[in-house]
């Protein structure tokens, strides 16, 4: 490992000042993960972590999960790591955070740096693999330190203060942001919960239950195909439905049929009577012509 902070008179560095100090310089890497160390600093500290990283990756390589990408952007501020397509800050690692930068000479893919977790306060070992631009990223890192410390000397440390009071209230924002975002999407679930409840209680959403097939006295309801009756319901009840008259000649109680004098036969009589019935037949047909 090399480290990179080793500010030598006759360092010639990559970049412009204006670049660093007011903008940032991007890089495009794969992201092996960050993992907790002992000490801030260190050859044998990185490479552990390397180690430790690069055979977990393969595990998760191995289950067919491959390594993400990161785009990082590099200033005299810090170095932040975004998602590349969303570009949504992942880690901010404050430049004043950072106690160690190297690169590994035996894997020029490669690159690590220690930086102080700003909420734990434990040390984190980020490492990357970048196949062209490792050892250029450590070195950028480095001109951003030197670049950083000129600053300092020249506020008189007042410069460094600036920059932590503003990071802190960068994070207090963005924390407030989440916060606010959490709030809303609770806002909104309540008030789709009080939709839905005032939905199944309101008399329009209320289910009208339906009628029995029979009433209290079993009786076959109403049918649009039964003839409607005149005779006013009773208890939710109709009446019998009227029977049909029928074709056939009515008895009487003993059995007997009705007596009609006109349908008898001529020999049920005797003469006398039979004649005063043909007499009364003809009174009774001119009666009918006439009329």
């Amino acid at each position: 490992m090399n480290r990179a902070f080793s500010r030598k008179k006759d360092k010639t560095w990559m970049h412009t000042p204006e670049a660093l100090s007011k903008h940032y310089i991007p890089y495009n890497a794969k992201f092996l993960g960050s993992t907790e160390v002992e000490q801030p600093k260190g050859t044998e500290v990185v490479r552990d972590a390397v180690r430790k990283l690069k055979f977990a990756r393969h595990i998760k390589k191995s289950e067919g999960q491959k390594i993400p990408k990161v785009e990082l952007q590099i200033s005299i501020y810090g170095v932040k790591i975004l998602e590349p397509k969303t570009k949504e800050v992942q880690h901010n690692c404050q430049l004043h955070r950072i106690s160690f930068c190297a690169d590994d000479k035996t894997d020029k893919r490669i690159f690590t740096f220690i930086c102080k977790d700003s909420e734990s306060n434990k040390h984190l070992c980020y490492v990357f693999d970048s196949e062209k631009c490792a050892e250029e990223i450590t070195l950028t890192i480095g001109q951003a330190f030197d670049l950083a410390y000129r600053k300092f000397l020249e506020s008189g440390g007042k410069d460094v203060e600036t920059r932590k009071q503003i990071a802190g209230l960068q994070k207090r924002i963005q924390d407030l942001e989440t916060e606010n975002m959490e709030l809303k999407n609770r806002v909104q679930d309540l008030e789709s919960q009080l939709r839905i409840t005032q939905v199944s209680t309101s008399p329009a959403g209320s289910v009208t239950p339906k009628s029995p097939s029979t009433d209290i006295f079993d009786m076959i309801p109403f049918s649009p195909i039964s003839h409607p009756s005149s005779t006013p319901t009773r208890n939710g009840t109709r009446p019998p439905p009227i029977p049909s008259r029928s074709t056939e000649i009515k008895r009487d109680l003993f059995g007997a049929e009705p007596f009609d004098p006109f349908n008898c036969g001529a020999g049920d009589f005797p003469p006398d009577i039979q004649s005063k019935l043909d007499e009364m037949q003809r009174q009774r047909w001119r009666g009918s012509k006439w009329d």
